[in-house]
């Protein structure tokens, strides 16, 4: 199952959510014939293969060359690194478990399994956010003195320490519980009867990887690109005038796109999980599987699109990064 949000065995919560009927209880509904297991086997095989090469790569080419270490490209290499780990150790997870709703992976892995993504999804994030202020800096203020590569480092650590300690609470309340006939991974929170943990925790997690570092990214390119676009070329400038300001103007145009990708694959992702605590009874449904399975190939997917992004735009060997 998804690991971001869920406490659920499958699509949905057989832990809290079922009818007092044994049956209904530890039943595995939601059953697919082989040829649509085969179609998301491939599916969701491309996203692994695709990020993890297309992001080793782009580590490659920017720690391969000196000329290439610089603040913008540190970030990209951690988002890289962050998006390949995911798709390495979650997505083929995710779906083994999602299609059959019973875990193979042992009560360790299942604890790695929920904690994980969100500790990769908020480093890539807050990389994209480190970039935007990096480029608002550079560009709005560009006298003022920018971060040095020890001190670019040592935001890259805090980036993964708050990580870390946002994600702890998916690793300190997972857990495995064995029903007839199977074995289910799942977030077992507590419930206190003066607040609900679990869904403070969820909006938080939203807020904290999805809303605010959106619009952090979301002012600070605007602002920017008002200022790159806003006023023309003055006609007599040099051309390293020009071309300096061309290779700004495709790495603001390179991040806008990977931030929008970002955002559009997340959304139905975090709506989903939303309509989960306010509407449960959808989730019984026997097509909300290929719903869930759809969403979730479109949220691990944006793993794979930013080093197309990069080759597309050209921009990932561009020095004035």
């Amino acid at each position: 199952m998804d690991p971001l949000y869920t406490t659920t065995d499958g699509p949905y919560d057989t832990m809290k959510n079922v009818s007092s009927n044994f049956t209904d209880l530890y039943s595995n509904q939601f059953v697919q014939p082989v040829w649509q297991i085969v179609i998301w086997a491939i599916a969701y095989c491309s996203i692994v293969i695709v990020s993890v090469v297309g992001n080793i790569v782009v580590i490659w080419i920017i720690l391969a060359h000196k000329r290439m270490r610089t603040v913008t490209n540190y970030f990209l290499v951690n988002l890289a690194f962050a998006e390949a780990s995911m798709a390495a150790f979650n997505t083929v997870i995710n779906f083994v478990y999602s299609v059959h709703n019973e875990w193979y992976f042992g009560t360790g892995y299942c604890g790695f399994h929920n904690f994980f993504p969100i500790a990769a999804v908020f480093a890539s994030i807050y990389s994209m956010a480190a970039i935007a202020l990096d480029r608002y800096m550079a560009i709005i203020h560009p006298l003022q003195q920018r971060l040095s590569a020890v001190e670019t480092k040592v935001v890259i650590g805090v980036i993964w320490v708050l990580a870390l300690l946002l994600a702890f609470p998916q690793y300190f309340y997972s857990s495995t519980a064995e029903l007839p006939g199977r074995v289910v991974c799942y977030l077992d929170w507590p419930e206190y009867k003066i607040w609900d943990f679990k869904l403070t925790y969820q909006i938080c997690v939203m807020v904290l990887i999805y809303i605010l570092p959106l619009f952090v990214m979301a002012v600070a390119y605007l602002v920017v690109g008002l200022h790159l676009w806003a006023s023309e070329i003055p006609g007599d400038c040099t051309d390293r005038y020009r071309e300096q300001l061309t290779a700004k103007r495709k790495v603001v145009k390179m991040m806008i796109v990977v931030v929008c990708t970002f955002a559009l694959c997340w959304l139905p992702y975090h709506a989903y999980f939303l309509l989960h605590e306010f509407c449960p009874d959808v989730f019984e449904e026997r097509y909300i599987q290929q719903v869930y399975l759809a969403v979730m190939w479109l949220a691990m997917s944006s793993t794979m699109y930013n080093p197309i992004i990069y080759c597309l735009l050209q921009t990932v060997g561009n020095r004035t990064l």
